[in-house]
Parts: structure tokens; sequence; C-alpha cells
């Protein structure tokens, strides 16, 4: 009996029809269509984005070069060379993210003793070559001077969430 409702099923091409109902329902109803330039999707609170190295208010930069970041990153993207300096602390002489092998995992502003690095909202960066994603220690701290406002305000609301 089974075998005589398969090949009805076959001849007559019901699984094919049906699909083609699924298709139509969709194809009339009401696009979901993001115009990207003029309008922007919501980003989630969760969303992780463009490195950045934070300052304090004084101007000196956050890091001291204790290479937990670099330790923590399982896509081994983070590279640091840290030296004393005459005050006795330690601070990094180089710090890079290579994105082309970061996997924006967040584990690195997790790990993060002094919230030096972190990952902010902005996605609307590209590289044209490789060497494009290799963020250095000056574009970092570039990053977070330009977008210090907007992250200072993500960690409040961050804060007030945990």
């Amino acid at each position: 009996m089974n075998a005589i409702v398969r090949f009805f099923k076959s001849l007559f091409l019901l699984e094919l029809f049906r699909g083609m109902g699924v298709t139509g329902r969709y194809m009339f109803g009401r696009k979901f269509t993001v115009q990207y330039p003029e309008e922007r999707a919501p980003l989630s609170p969760r969303f992780r984005g463009l490195h950045a190295l934070r300052r304090y208010p004084n101007g000196e930069e956050r890091c001291i070069a204790c290479k937990l970041c670099e330790v923590i990153c399982p896509a081994l993207a983070i590279t640091i060379e840290s030296a004393q300096r005459d005050d006795g602390t330690r601070r990094t002489t180089r710090y890079e993210i290579d994105l082309a092998k970061c996997i924006f995992c967040g584990f690195c502003e997790e790990s993060c003793p002094v919230d030096s690095i972190v990952e902010t909202n902005i996605y609307e960066y590209h590289g044209e070559k490789r060497g494009d994603l290799l963020m250095t220690k000056e574009k970092l701290l570039a990053v977070g001077d330009e977008y210090e406002q907007q992250i200072a305000a993500d960690r409040e609301a961050d804060a007030r969430y945990r």
C-alpha cells in the first residue's frame, strides 16, 4: 500500500506543488529588506566589532602589558611586546591584533584587568589588502580616542544590566 501511495505522489508531483505553495506564500508577503546606507539594522547589545585601546582621563594609556589578552586569545591574533618605563611601570611597546585571524570572541576584553582593550559597536571597516587588517597600537589608540564617549556609554549601560 505504501508503495502505491508513493507512486501516485511522485506521479502527480505533490511534493513539488507543496514546495511551490510555500514559495508563493512568501513571494507575495511583506519584504524585510533594510536599505543599508540610509537605514541601519538594530545592533544586539552583545555585538562585538572593531577593537580599541582606551586611555585614562589624564591621557595615559590603560594597558599595563599584563599579556592576559594575548594568552587567552584562541586564534593567536594578539601580539604584545612590553618594556619597563623610567618610573618602574610596565607598558606596551608593540600591541597588534590581526583582524584576519581574530574570531571576535571577546575573551581579550573579558580578561583585561584595567578595561584597556574593548570591542566597540563599529562594524563599518574593511581592508583591501591583508595588511590593512593588522591593527597596530597607534591605530587601536586612535579608534579608542575617537569613540571614547560611545565606549564609555556602552560600558555604563552594560554595568546597569549586570
